[in-house]
C-alpha cells in the first residue's frame, strides 16, 4: 500500500527547503516567486514522491537528479506531474511547478524524510563505515540487536536488506538513495522494528544520500586507500574526508583503536561533542577480543563499562578469520552502545552469522579448501592471506588466488590486490570481474605485471567460470600438499558489468560447488 503523509504539502516542502537555505526560486507558467502560499494545491497533501519519471502519477513530486535527460519529461504532464524539484528550470518541457534548489540530492533527502514522517526518529539507527568489514560488522551487529529485541532490528547492507527482522531481500547499493532509505525506514517502523543497522559508504556522503540523517551510533572501523578514481574519489584525502562526515552526524562513535589516522578521528569526535567507544583485538580498548587459547578459531570478548568489566563466555564464529573476530568486537561495541547490556546473552548471537560471499568455506576433500570472499583491495586481501597463514600455516598450504578487478574505477586495486598476496600466494589466476568498458584481458595483464615474485606462477583465464575450474584442477594436481584456493572479489554477486550492462553470472560459490561435484 502506498504511503501518504497528509501533512506533506508543497507549502511544507518549500518551508523546509527555506530553513535549510536550499531554495532558489519557484517557477510556474505565470511567474517566478519565493511565495508558494497562493499557488494551486499548495496546501493539498502530495500523494507520491519519486526520482523515476516512469513512476509519475497524479499529484506526484518528482526529483530531477543524476544522469537525467530533459526529454524524459516529454509528455509528463499527461501523467499528472504536480511539481518537480531540480537544480535547473525545465519549464520548456512541463507546466508543472518547478522548485529550483541549490542541491537536489540534499533536497531529496530532507523532503523524503519529511514525506515518510521522519521514521528515523522512531528507530535507534546505527551507521557503519570503513574500508573493509562494513558488511560483516553490520550482519553481526544486527544479529545481536535482533536477538536482544526479539526480532526487531532492520538491516541495510550491500548484500541484503531486512525490513522485518527475518526476511532477507537482495540489495542494489551499499547505501540506498535517500528516498529509498526513508521509504524502507517507514516500512521497518510499520513492521514494528526498533533498530536499524546500515552500511554507510563514502559515496553516501559524496552525493548526499544521508544528508540530514543523524545516527544514534556511528562506527568507524578502519581506513585505507580505496575507490580512488576520476568517477569516485580523486584522492585519498577526498575519500577519507567523505568517510569522516559520519562522525559529525552521530550521537556516539564506535572507533577501531588500531585505525589509521586514529588521532584525527578522535579530534573529529571531540569537535562534534560526542563520546567514543573503542574496540580492538587485544590492547586496552573498552571492547577487546582475544584469541581463545583452547580454540584456534574461537575468541573471548571483554567489555569494560566504566569501572566494571565483563568477560563473555568463549565464542566461535561461523565465519573464520581473525579479522572477523575484530569485526565481532566492533559489533559487540555497537550493540553495547545502542543499549544492549554487557552481560546480555544476546551478545552471543554473533556466533550464528554467515554473510553470503564472506569467508564462505567450501571443502573439496582432505587436502583442498576453497574460500569465496569479497576481498577486493590491498587491505582486505592482505588480511585474508594473513588469516589463511595463521590458521593453516603449520600445514604449509599451497595458496592459489583467483581474482580480477573492476574496469574504469578504483584503478589502484589492480596493484593492491597483488601486493596484498605477494610472496605468499604460489599461483595467481587473473580473470574477469566487472570490466565494464575495459577489456578484461588488459586488466588481467596489468595485474599480472605486478607479480614480482619469481617463484609465483601466473595465468590469465577467461571467462571467470573457467578460471575457478582451472584453479581447482591445478590444486587437485598438487594433491601431495594441502591446497587453499581463494576466489575473491565478487562475494555473493551474481552478475558482471560488461560494456555498461549487467550480465548474469552463476556466482562464485555456485561455480565452486559445481566444479567440486557437490
Amino acid at each position: 500500500m502506498a504511503f501518504t503523509n497528509v501533512s506533506f504539502t508543497l507549502f511544507s516542502a518549500v518551508e523546509l527547503l527555506k530553513r535549510h537555505h536550499l531554495l532558489r526560486e519557484i517557477i510556474t507558467p505565470d511567474r517566478w516567486t519565493l511565495d508558494v502560499a497562493d499557488l494551486p494545491g499548495a496546501n493539498t497533501p502530495i500523494p507520491t514522491i519519486t526520482y523515476d519519471t516512469r513512476k509519475v502519477s497524479q499529484g506526484t513530486m518528482l526529483f530531477v537528479k543524476g544522469r537525467f535527460k530533459p526529454e524524459f519529461l516529454d509528455g509528463i504532464d499527461t501523467k499528472g506531474l504536480y511539481a518537480y524539484v531540480a537544480e535547473e528550470d525545465h519549464s520548456d518541457r512541463t507546466h508543472a511547478i518547478g522548485v529550483i534548489v541549490n542541491d537536489v540530492h540534499k533536497a531529496m533527502s530532507l523532503l523524503s524524510a519529511s514525506f515518510y514522517g521522519l521514521p528515523q526518529h522512531e528507530l535507534t539507527v546505527v551507521g557503519i563505515t570503513g574500508t573493509k568489514g562494513k558488511t560483516t560488522t553490520a550482519f553481526l551487529a544486527q544479529a545481536i540487536l535482533n536477538e536482544y529485541s526479539q526480532g526487531r532490528c532492520a538491516l541495510f547492507s550491500s548484500v541484503n536488506l531486512c525490513l522485518d527482522g527475518h526476511t532477507m531481500l537482495p540489495s542494489k547499493l551499499t547505501t540506498p538513495e535517500s528516498l529509498d532509505s526513508f521509504r524502507m525506514m517507514r516500512q521497518a517502523v510499520d513492521n514494528g522494528m526498533k533498530y536499524l543497522v546500515m552500511e554507510v559508504s563514502s559515496q553516501a556522503y559524496k552525493v548526499n544520500r544521508v544528508y540530514g540523517l543523524t545516527f544514534d551510533v556511528a562506527a568507524f572501523l578502519n581506513i585505507s586507500p580505496d575507490h580512488i578514481s576520476p568517477i569516485e574519489h580523486p584522492t585519498f584525502e577526498d575519500y577519507f574526508h567523505c568517510k569522516r562526515q559520519i562522525i559529525a552526524n552521530s550521537r556516539a562513535l564506535v572507533l577501531g583503536a588500531d585505525c589509521d589516522h586514529h588521532d584525527l578521528l578522535r579530534e573529529d569526535a571531540k569537535a562534534a561533542g560526542i563520546d567514543v567507544t573503542e574496540f580492538a583485538m587485544g590492547g586496552d580498548a573498552q571492547v577487546v577480543t582475544r584469541l581463545d587459547p583452547n580454540n584456534k578459531e574461537g575468541f573471548i570478548a571483554t567489555i569494560s563499562d566504566g569501572e566494571r568489566s565483563v568477560t563473555l563466555e568463549p565464542m566461535a564464529l561461523d565465519m573464520t578469520g581473525e579479522f572477523n573476530i575484530v569485526n565481532a568486537a566492533a559489533a559487540i561495541a555497537i550493540a553495547h552502545r545502542a543499549g544492549v547490556p554487557a552481560s546480555s546473552q544476546a551478545m552471543h548471537a554473533v556466533q550464528n552469522v554467515q554473510v553470503p560471499g564472506r569467508m564462505e568455506r567450501i571443502r573439496g576433500g582432505d587436502n583442498l579448501l576453497v574460500y569465496v570472499d569479497f576481498a577486493h583491495n590491498y587491505i582486505s586481501v592482505k588480511s585474508l592471506v594473513d588469516e589463511i597463514e595463521r590458521v593453516y600455516g603449520e600445514r604449509n598450504p599451497r595458496i592459489t588466488l583467483v581474482s580480477g578487478t573492476t574496469g574504469g574505477k578504483a584503478i589502484d586495486r589492480r596493484e593492491g590486490i597483488v601486493k596484498g598476496a605477494l610472496g605468499r600466494v604460489e599461483s595467481f589466476i587473473f580473470t574477469l570481474d566487472d570490466p565494464n568498458f575495459e577489456d578484461p584481458t588488459d586488466i588481467a595483464r596489468q595485474m599480472q605485471s605486478y607479480v614480482t615474485d619469481p617463484a609465483a606462477q601466473t595465468q590469465i583465464v577467461m571467462p571467470r567460470e573457467d578460471a575457478v575450474a582451472k584453479a581447482i584442477a591445478d590444486a587437485r594436481e598438487h594433491n601431495d600438499r594441502f591446497n587453499v584456493v581463494l576466489v575473491i572479489g565478487k562475494g555473493d554477486e551474481t552478475r558482471n558489468i560488461i560494456n555498461g550492462k549487467p550480465v548474469p553470472y552463476e556466482g562464485d560459490s555456485v561455480v565452486v560447488r559445481r566444479v567440486l561435484g557437490e
